[in-house]
């Protein structure tokens, strides 16, 4: 990681300081992704956030809400300070994420309905003949949701190349692995078949993330999907690709110091 990741990763972990909860693994896998879409693609005003001409971009998978609060602090959508407030009583950061909170466009956490509302954006956008483009980030346990693949259909049928869907594919969720749990690959094919266009790649290789989106859309009569595949938990080496770091409470000093160590290596 270089020293980008780590200082994204440093306001997530004042986060988790505060309430010593959250789905940590869940977060830090998605880091990257939500990254370059905000440093180097989408187009947004931080002290405009309902611009009519903004990009829209949703957090399906909206239990890994400390990334997204971690890089709109950062981009001066909040108060950094607000970080520590996460999963307090009476913060507006919640557990999961809610449209009440600048910058979020959609409450999420529910599974499942995330490129349901991409989907209507995007004809929205269509419709309004605006320019905006909307990035959809999903989880690849929450693709065992049914509700995923009749929103991809939808997509496909409207031919929606300004909506792109990416996989978190961190081949982990609540209970274990997504293999064990309900195996849904092929993942590339499946999509294909539901009329996307798709590419894979290192979803913590910012270079390769910044120069796949800067490709889109891949078809200029097709939804895109960009399956990324990280490791959950990535930062804390002592918590990368274990499943039991899905969702962390009652986190001790002693686990915070490692969290802060761990960040502070190379």
């Amino acid at each position: 990681m270089d020293e980008r990741s780590r200082y994204l990763r440093r306001l997530i972990l004042s986060g988790i300081e505060g309430t010593r909860k959250g789905h940590i693994g869940s977060a830090l896998s998605v880091v990257e992704i939500i990254r370059v879409l905000y440093d180097d693609i989408m187009k947004y005003r931080p002290q405009e956030p309902l611009w009519p001409e903004r990009d829209r971009f949703i957090l399906s998978k909206g239990h890994g809400c400390l990334a997204l609060y971690a890089v709109l602090a950062d981009k001066g959508f909040l108060d950094v300070e607000e970080l520590k407030t996460y999963a307090l009583e009476n913060s507006r950061l919640g557990g999961c994420p809610e449209s009440l909170v600048p910058g979020i466009e959609a409450t999420t956490g529910a599974l499942g309905h995330g490129l349901s509302i991409g989907v209507g954006m995007a004809l929205a956008s269509r419709i309004q003949n605006r320019r905006s483009r909307v990035y959809v980030v999903l989880g690849d346990g929450e693709l065992d949701e049914g509700s995923i693949w009749e929103a991809a259909l939808c997509a496909a049928k409207h031919k929606l190349s300004h909506l792109t869907a990416i996989i978190d594919c961190n081949k982990l969720q609540l209970g274990g692995s997504t293999k064990e749990i309900l195996n849904l690959e092929p993942l590339r094919e499946k999509w294909i078949s539901f009329g996307f266009t798709v590419e894979e790649v290192d979803g913590h290789n910012v270079d390769t993330l910044k120069a796949t989106f800067k490709r889109l859309p891949f078809s200029s009569d097709k939804p895109s999907m960009v399956i990324c595949h990280t490791i959950k938990g990535k930062g804390f080496s002592f918590a990368e690709n274990d499943y039991k770091w899905h969702w962390k409470s009652g986190i001790d000093d002693a686990t915070i110091l490692k969290m802060k160590s761990s960040l502070e290596k190379e």
